[in-house]
């Protein structure tokens, strides 16, 4: 079901195949035909923002023209078996994809722009399909947010849309305040 997932590619003459990108007035999608990711799967354009994959799943990505994996796992999470009970960068270099590792989770690996400049300069070297994977797609789901700002100039509700259609949960101040309510940042 290659169409469903990848939808419209089209042919650029000399740089190969180009794959859509996300648009602001499109919201991420659920993909449901790739077994072996944990907590969700969402295409946004040529970007899968997903929770773990099993290798599997990583041969399937590859199947669709995958060719560089984004984890943002802390390297305790990564060497924790019960958590990734395989080389996952082993496998997906063997699968011939590139391997990158942003870790952000917590103190030692704060949310920061220079995550978000990481994941752009994959991006830009990276012109078909690419694959960002967290525990269950909540952290690349704000990854993607802050990127769709930050690198492709959408507005920060736009940004925040497509994020929480991939995984943002919502926020608990409306139940803790029994109210809707708007940031205004600076």
């Amino acid at each position: 079901m290659m169409g469903g997932v990848l939808g419209g590619v089209a042919c650029a003459a000399e740089d190969g195949p180009r794959f859509p990108d996300a648009q602001p007035g499109r919201l991420p999608v659920p993909v449901l035909d790739i077994p072996g990711v944990e907590r969700g799967l969402y295409r946004d354009g040529r970007v899968f923002l997903a929770g773990q994959p099993n290798p599997a799943a990583l041969a399937r990505f590859r199947s669709l023209g995958v060719t560089a994996v984004v984890n943002v796992r802390t390297p305790e999470e990564m060497a924790n078996p019960a958590m990734v009970p395989f080389d996952l960068p082993r496998v997906v270099t063997e699968l011939g994809m590139e391997y990158v590792s942003i870790p952000f989770n917590g103190r030692d690996y704060p949310y920061t722009t220079s995550a978000v400049d990481r994941f752009a300069t994959v991006m830009e070297r990276h012109r078909g399909p690419v694959l960002v994977f967290c525990n269950a797609a909540v952290r690349v789901s704000y990854l993607w947010a802050a990127y769709l700002v930050r690198h492709r100039g959408f507005d920060i509700n736009t940004a925040m849309a497509h994020g929480r259609a991939a995984g943002i949960p919502p926020d608990p101040m409306a139940g803790l305040l029994g109210r809707q309510f708007r940031l205004i940042l600076e």
